[in-house]
């Protein structure tokens, strides 16, 4: 029975990251005879302080927790089969414990699904700044023995350092949780929502003047929704952010008429993997999203709307909110995309074939 360590940020459950790139397929691994130990660098407690602002002090002490748990992880290295690294071994700026992992001699797993060579630190921690280097992919890169990517852009980055295979399977969706529940959808309002994090919330800003003057041209006709970050307001359109629970998420997206993804069409942008519009389309939620990266792609054939001017997206959700028969159709070609491409059911035996192949390297 392989056995394999898994080097990560966040418990179980927690990171969207690791949710929807591996978490899902562990029961079905496991099925097939792979055994998973944990080693995340975060517990619940230090997320509330890890991701807020201040607290110094309280950080230092869990960087250094951490430090000391990967130093734990070398020593055990010896026990398993596989490393798993997803995203980043450490925090610091150092690829020291994915080079311990390379010269362990047990097969080293890479898996991304951000452009993370570039520098990205969250709005609490832009002090730590100095901590990171985003230069340590390159290297991480190089020490694995197998690289994981989320998309085409992130996998051709990847292959400038790797020096083994270089694998792609996209952040899928588990369409048999992320169901549609239409009774949940508007009978007076028509929703208009955007899920995300406090770190992402100024994507949706941008589409904020267009929603304005949609509600000033359509009174008392819509409403707005902010799913997870339960600190934003906009008292003009009368949003006050919904805090994300992995027991109430479903429901949430299920209440939308529309999702949005705006993304401005830079580096990072390019790197993402399409999730927020994979969620709301898994719950046949039709969607209007900027036409950045993989975003195209997600969008073939109509399964999604692409808006990149203010006209367009002013257009653009124009058309959805004057015809109910247009979402409805829009959203069943959204899920049939998802179930098709970028379910789980979808690559279950892609990403095990992944694994049964790597094991049997020498």
């Amino acid at each position: 029975m392989p056995r394999v360590l898994i080097l990560v940020a966040h418990r179980p459950n927690r990171s969207p990251s690791q949710r929807y790139r591996f978490e899902q397929y562990l029961p079905y691994l496991q099925q097939h005879g792979f055994e998973f130990t944990w080693s995340p660098l975060l517990n619940e407690k230090d997320d509330a302080v890890f991701y807020g602002k201040g607290s110094f002090f309280k950080k230092l002490m869990i960087l250094l927790k951490g430090h000391l748990q990967r130093r734990r992880d070398v020593s055990r290295f010896k026990e398993f089969d596989i490393i798993f690294i997803q995203r980043e071994a450490s925090f610091f700026g150092s690829s020291y414990f994915e080079m311990r992992a390379h010269k362990s001699g047990k097969k080293v797993i890479f898996d991304f699904d951000d452009a993370i060579w570039m520098a990205d630190t969250s709005p609490g921690n832009k002090k730590w700044e100095w901590v990171k280097d985003p230069k340590k992919f390159n290297a991480n890169v190089s020490f694995a023995n197998l690289v994981i990517a989320g998309n085409t852009y992130l996998a051709d980055k990847a292959k400038n350092f790797a020096k083994a295979d270089v694998h792609i399977i996209p952040t899928t969706v588990d369409t048999n949780v992320h169901i549609p529940k239409l009774e949940l959808r508007g009978k007076e309002k028509i929703t208009i929502g955007w899920s995300g994090s406090f770190s992402t919330i100024k994507h949706f800003e941008e589409v904020v003047p267009v929603l304005k003057a949609l509600n000033k041209k359509h009174q008392g006709k819509l409403q707005f929704k902010v799913l997870g970050d339960s600190n934003y307001k906009n008292e003009e359109l009368e949003i006050k952010g919904i805090a994300w629970s992995l027991e109430s998420e479903v429901n949430e997206l299920n209440s939308f008429d529309i999702g949005l993804m705006p993304l401005p069409n830079d580096e990072w942008a390019k790197g993402k993997c399409g999730l927020k519009a994979l969620t709301y389309m898994s719950c046949e939620v039709p969607v209007v999203m900027s036409g950045v990266g993989v975003n195209t792609e997600i969008a073939e054939n109509g399964c999604a709307i692409i808006a990149n001017t203010k006209e367009e997206w002013m257009n653009a959700l124009e058309e959805l909110i004057n015809d109910k028969s247009k979402r409805e159709a829009l959203g069943k070609k959204g899920r049939n995309r998802v179930e098709e491409k970028y379910s789980v059911d979808a690559n279950r035996e892609k990403y095990l074939e992944v694994f049964k192949d790597f094991m049997e390297l020498r």
